[in-house]
């Protein structure tokens, strides 16, 4: 592997709502957290919480969103509102966006003076009035305590699929380098040497530059998944390239370039195999953090089935391969008798355990989660497929007693990426 580089790079549900699952003191110490958020009529934030692979849900007040005017009633539009959990911290603390929608629906008939209108499309993108700006609103929740935090209205005035952008994460920082976080950042990475950022301590959007670098090939950087939060810095990733990291908390952010495994790494956007154009690698690659180091995992196209895995040396210099299972030989050999896997249909990685390294969750057919221990070579447990990716969330044992980091530190201390790399395996 050559060596790190630094990389270039230019509706709403309310009413009840049942109790958690698990209390805050009885919490499962991760939750595989779903995309989607909903609203809800009461006064505070709900946190559904399940023990994974089952899906945990957030529902955040109707009222602590930003709206603007209702829709003509007598057009052919209505309003709702889509939400979405876009990124974890690695403390546990959730960043929850929602936008303000219009969706066609047409008006068919009226009933007492009342419109009857058509639904909305299957598809809500194709439905959505594509003149009308949204209302956005972010928040920063944390899911044991349900404190919630609304972020001001970021600088720029328009925004494309707000509820879809992996280029936004949440990083926290604590001053004992463990434990409760003193300051946050909400950070987007864009084109041109441009960072978004919102600081806690600060309180306000700004753009910043970050340094420029050498990328080691001249091709663009795709993003396929959130943004993920490791070692005091924020993490973009290419499933087919690799990821770019940063520390949104410094003056003038430095992008590092950390390439995938030989072997791993393909032309620039390459299509999948057998395919008529361009598709997404993102199904069949990921790259995560578990047991305190970087890891990356991916699933062959064809039988076998090989799934991989591989962790991140220290140095950030090249990949070690840790794991190697043969899915096709998995259940084959009684794996799980009563679900083959479907003819000519690749298993796709769902996520991959925060806190073991050994176990990844895998989706097959898009109708069951299937949870595989790699070192074990087994399938050790399964549960019905939720719909909707999910985002990974620790929960260690003092969120539940920690509030949302507010103004008035100074950031300290910054580590390069080798520190990073080296403390984080050790914490």
């Amino acid at each position: 592997m050559p060596p790190r580089h630094l990389l270039r790079l230019s509706a709403a549900v309310s009413g009840g709502l049942r109790r958690s699952l698990t209390t805050a003191a009885s919490h499962p110490p991760w939750a595989a957290m779903c995309h989607s958020a909903w609203t809800v009529g009461a006064p505070s934030a709900q946190v559904r919480l399940a023990e994974p692979p089952r899906i945990s849900e957030v529902y955040v007040p109707e009222q602590l969103l930003k709206t603007g005017p209702l829709p003509d009633p007598n057009g052919d539009f209505v309003q709702g509102h889509g939400g979405a959990v876009c990124a974890a911290s690695a403390d546990g603390l959730l960043l929850v966006v929602y936008a303000e929608t219009r969706l066609f629906a047409r008006i068919v008939a009226r009933q007492g003076g009342r419109p009857l209108r058509l639904p909305p499309q299957t598809d809500a993108l194709k439905c959505i009035d594509p003149d009308h700006v949204p209302n956005v609103t972010r928040f920063v929740l944390n899911p044991l305590t349900h404190q919630i935090t609304r972020l001001p209205d970021r600088v720029t005035k328009f925004e494309v699929s707000p509820l879809f952008n992996l280029r936004m994460g949440l990083l926290t920082q604590a001053d004992r380098g463990h434990g409760p976080p003193d300051r946050f950042a909400v950070a987007e990475l864009q084109e041109e040497n441009l960072m978004l950022r919102f600081l806690s301590e600060k309180g306000r959007w700004e753009n910043v530059a970050v340094s420029p670098c050498q990328p080691p090939s001249a091709r663009r950087m795709k993003i396929d998944q959130p943004a993920l939060a490791f070692g005091g810095r924020l993490w973009w990733v290419d499933v087919t390239w690799g990821a770019v990291s940063a520390d949104p908390f410094i003056d003038r952010p430095e992008l590092s370039f950390i390439e995938l495994p030989r072997g791993s790494v393909l032309p620039a956007r390459s299509p999948l195999p057998e395919a008529d154009g361009e598709m997404s690698w993102r199904e069949y690659r990921r790259v995560d953090a578990s047991q305190g180091r970087l890891r990356y995992v991916e699933v062959s196209q064809k039988e076998p089935f090989l799934l991989s895995s591989f962790v991140l040396d220290n140095n950030g210099t090249g990949w070690t391969l840790e794991h190697r299972v043969a899915l096709s030989k998995l259940w084959a050999d009684g794996g799980h008798p009563w679900l083959p896997l479907p003819a000519g249909k690749t298993p796709q990685i769902e996520l991959l355990d925060p806190l073991n390294a050994n176990v990844v969750y895998l989706t097959v057919d898009k109708k069951h989660v299937i949870v595989v221990d790699m070192n074990m070579k087994k399938v050790i447990g399964s549960y019905l497929y939720g719909r909707d990716f999910s985002v990974p969330c620790v929960l260690p044992p003092w969120l539940g007693s920690s509030r949302i980091p507010s103004a008035g530190k100074d950031t300290g201390k910054h580590k390069t990426l080798s520190d990073v790399l080296v403390r984080s395996d050790i914490q």
